[in-house]
């Protein structure tokens, strides 16, 4: 009976995790309404001998205040520098009293510094780990695994991976910043994670055999070979709203190659097997990268709604490298969807536009409702695909808030881009890259170019759809726009003439939360 109870949990927190995906901003984690009831305290000044736990008696090490803790703890790291090669086994909170360790309140945060791993978590149950800069690790950044425990879907798993900084992982080989291994209900948000791994090798988040996850918000960057590897049987994740900047050999890597004695769970004998399985790929911005995303050995995966820039070698991949053997069958890579994307793209710096590999099934993908533009040659945007797409724009200039590629740049379209209104309905998710709400139909991309949704605050006083905003908003109607209230024509659904009926019908969908 109680395995049975921590089952169904589980299912109603995943279910909230997917879920989030319908807000236009929220990510909602099992632990956001809980508090801690107990601090133990860590510092560089602190001592494990006879300390407490106390602000005034911290102790020195992670370690040993995961030893004391206790389901309710908050596990308070002081800024500092403290030495890498941490390894907690076996630290499980409950659902109404998760464990939470991370910098403290306030301060800046704290350092974990060198170590095979910076740290690793063997059997961790409802753990959020939080507010931690890890760097500088030789191994991994973040290993969090079963324990070998591959049958078992209790072993690891509810966990919140929150506000952490990993960067500068491994010594030039297969060195992930964050590494999941059979870690099932999780959620990877805000986080950043640059420069892990080396020579076409390494991950800045590895995933082999996980299930039942959201990696959200969160900016990746110089990778070596992938931001996201996502294998060894791992099925159901949200990949929402990140941004993925010169991330290395396949950007999104949908699948890939992972030893058999390794999927979690164990190969069937029975039922063709596969590398992922519904994985969703939504509202991300993808820069750089030899390919943007790669699906390999993917079945049933989609991605939607994403910003692709500028690839340097192919602007897809379709692969299989686990073929059927010692008695397990593959499924071939196929069923996937690649839908309502925006990719804008430099022709001479592609050999092909899509790269087909043997034993794959590219003519069961479907592609619908995408933009492809190459801007150093808008009569070369026409890509070699697989299979016929529908509703595709081709060789139209999208109009984006930066024409050409820029760290950290806006590639939001303007209103009066091709991809407004063009996106195949209704969109995945109802929010955009930057939280905004989509329209029906979608604009193809990350980015909602819809106008104005969501922020009317018309009288200035940092809320919006108040009686006091409609107020304003008719009084600039008439001329009358105080000093502090937007003014200057109120032309809400962009016709070019301002205190319309429809101008009017445009500005109350405003503040209902729809598009204008």
């Amino acid at each position: 009976m109680r395995m049975l109870i921590v089952i169904v949990m589980t299912s109603v927190v995943f279910i909230s995790a997917r879920a989030s995906a319908q807000s236009c901003e929220a990510l909602p984690t099992f632990a956001d309404a809980l508090t801690p009831t107990r601090e133990l305290h860590v510092a560089t000044t602190g001592n494990n001998t006879t300390g407490d736990g106390t602000p005034a008696r911290p102790l020195a090490t992670i370690q040993a205040a995961a030893a004391i803790a206790t389901p309710g703890t908050a596990i308070r790291v002081h800024a500092g520098t403290y030495a890498g090669g941490i390894f907690i086994n076996n630290l499980t909170g409950t659902a109404a009293a998760p464990i939470w360790i991370g910098g403290a309140p306030g301060e800046p945060r704290p350092v974990i510094h060198g170590g095979t791993n910076g740290i690793q978590f063997s059997k961790a149950r409802y753990v959020i780990i939080h507010d931690l800069e890890i760097r500088n690790a030789t191994g991994n950044g973040l290993n969090i695994d079963d324990a070998g425990e591959y049958t078992n879907p209790n072993a690891t798993g509810l966990l919140v991976f929150r506000d952490l900084s990993i960067h500068d992982i491994g010594t030039g080989g297969n060195n992930d910043g964050l590494k999941l291994s059979g870690v099932y209900d999780f959620w990877v948000l805000n986080c950043d994670i640059a420069r892990c791994g080396g020579a076409a090798s390494g991950s800045l988040i590895d995933m082999v055999g996980c299930h039942r996850g959201v990696i959200a918000r969160n900016t990746l960057h110089e990778a070596s070979a992938n931001a996201l590897q996502i294998k060894g049987g791992t099925t159901t994740i949200d990949v929402l709203w990140n941004r993925l900047e010169e991330c290395g050999e396949r950007a999104v890597n949908i699948g890939g190659s992972t030893g058999l004695e390794f999927f979690r769970p164990p190969l069937s004998a029975t039922q063709p097997n596969a590398e992922a399985r519904d994985i969703r790929v939504i509202g991300n911005v993808i820069q750089g990268g030899t390919a943007s995303v790669a699906f390999v050995g993917a079945v049933n995966c989609t991605v939607s709604n994403n910003t692709l820039i500028t690839p340097h070698n192919w602007i897809l991949r379709i692969l299989q490298e686990t073929t059927t053997s010692s008695g397990f069958t593959f499924a071939p890579c196929g069923n996937n969807t690649f839908e309502n994307n925006l990719v804008y793209f430099d022709r001479s710096d592609l050999s092909t536009y899509v790269n087909v590999g043997a034993n794959t099934a590219p003519t069961t993908f479907t592609f619908r409702n995408n933009l492809w533009y190459a801007y150093d040659n808008p009569a070369a945007s026409t890509p070699n695909l697989p299979v016929t797409e529908t509703n595709s724009i081709r060789g139209q200039n999208p109009q984006l808030a930066t024409p050409l590629p820029a760290p950290g740049a806006d590639y939001r379209p303007a209103p009066t881009s091709p991809a407004a209104a063009a996106g195949r309905s209704p969109a995945l998710v109802t929010g955009d890259f930057s939280a905004r709400c989509f329209a029906t139909p979608p604009t193809i991309g990350a980015y909602e170019a819809a106008r104005v949704c969501g922020t009317s605050d018309f009288n200035g006083d940092s809320d919006f759809g108040t009686d006091a905003d409609i107020e304003a908003f008719f009084a600039c109607l008439s001329g009358n726009c105080c000093p502090t209230c937007f003014h200057g024509g109120a032309d809400f659904n962009g016709d070019g003439d301002t205190g319309t009926d429809a101008d009017i019908e445009s500005f109350f969908r405003v503040l209902a939360g729809l598009a204008c």
